[in-house]
């Protein structure tokens, strides 16, 4: 086979796949893309409103300001991670995924278009929710070079988490259970509606042991050139906790772990 004719062999399955899971989530926009954005505005609404002259921020900056790019950060994990682990689940309980694994697609490939396709998701409802809190405050993007980074990071990781989510539970209810009891806690204790700063220094050290605050933080960073962590150190651990989280999930896909029982 020659070099070209090789790499269309693995560009074709993947973009199939891809393109696949994209119309797949689109076809369903208002429930994938819509319905996260109207939730994170009820967020910032609410919690703008009520809490906007009680906790401290950071200097020069509202409070509904601040919240806006944790609000983002967090609609994109949310996303990233519903994206593949719904997918993958629909398509191991159906019986499709076996379908899927036993042409000749290798594995990373098929772990790389459910992870892109969750990109592409969450990129469109974060930046569906930045055009609406932009109707109430517009934080200036300060490094957006930072926003695209822990964005993609913070994408990555819980798209793999998803990927690997999917392959473990045996039912809805079980995604379902780690997405209440794992995901959201950690999201809500990452500083989304509060400076990390501001708390008692036990529970400070127990949020820098939380990889989500890495990705808020730094995220935040990218609109307002400040943050309660220094920027290499946070760029440094969600890109080890992306590059674990991703290499196990492709792994997993190729060793069929709970598929080929």
């Amino acid at each position: 086979m020659t070099p070209f004719l090789f790499r269309k062999f693995l560009w074709v399955p993947f973009w199939t796949l891809f393109k696949k899971e994209v119309i797949r989530f689109l076809k369903v926009w208002m429930h994938t893309v819509l319905a996260p954005v109207l939730t994170g505005g009820l967020y910032l609404f609410v919690f703008g409103e009520a809490l906007s002259k009680h906790l401290p921020v950071y200097e020069g900056v509202t409070y509904t300001a601040f919240i806006i790019p944790g609000l983002i950060m967090m609609t994109v994990l949310q996303n990233a991670f519903s994206n593949t682990a719904s997918s993958l689940i629909q398509s191991k309980i159906s019986g499709n995924l076996v379908f899927i694994l036993l042409p000749a697609i290798p594995g990373p490939q098929v772990a790389a278009a459910y992870i892109g396709a969750s990109f592409v998701r969450s990129a469109l409802a974060g930046a569906g929710l930045y055009l609406l809190c932009s109707w109430w405050a517009s934080p200036p993007m300060r490094e957006p070079e930072l926003l695209i980074a822990f964005g993609f990071f913070g994408a990555a990781i819980m798209a793999a988490l998803g990927l690997i989510t999917a392959l473990w539970a045996e039912k809805y209810d079980q995604m379902g259970a780690v997405m209440n009891f794992v995901i959201m806690p950690l999201t809500f204790l990452s500083g989304v509606f509060y400076s990390v700063d501001s708390l008692p220094p036990f529970w400070q050290a127990a949020s820098r042991l939380n990889p989500f605050y890495y990705l808020v933080d730094g995220f935040r960073q990218g609109f307002f050139g400040s943050g309660d962590t220094n920027t290499t150190l946070s760029l440094l651990i969600v890109a080890a906790t992306a590059l674990a989280v991703t290499a196990a999930a492709v792994v997993l896909l190729v060793k069929g772990w709970k598929i080929r029982t």
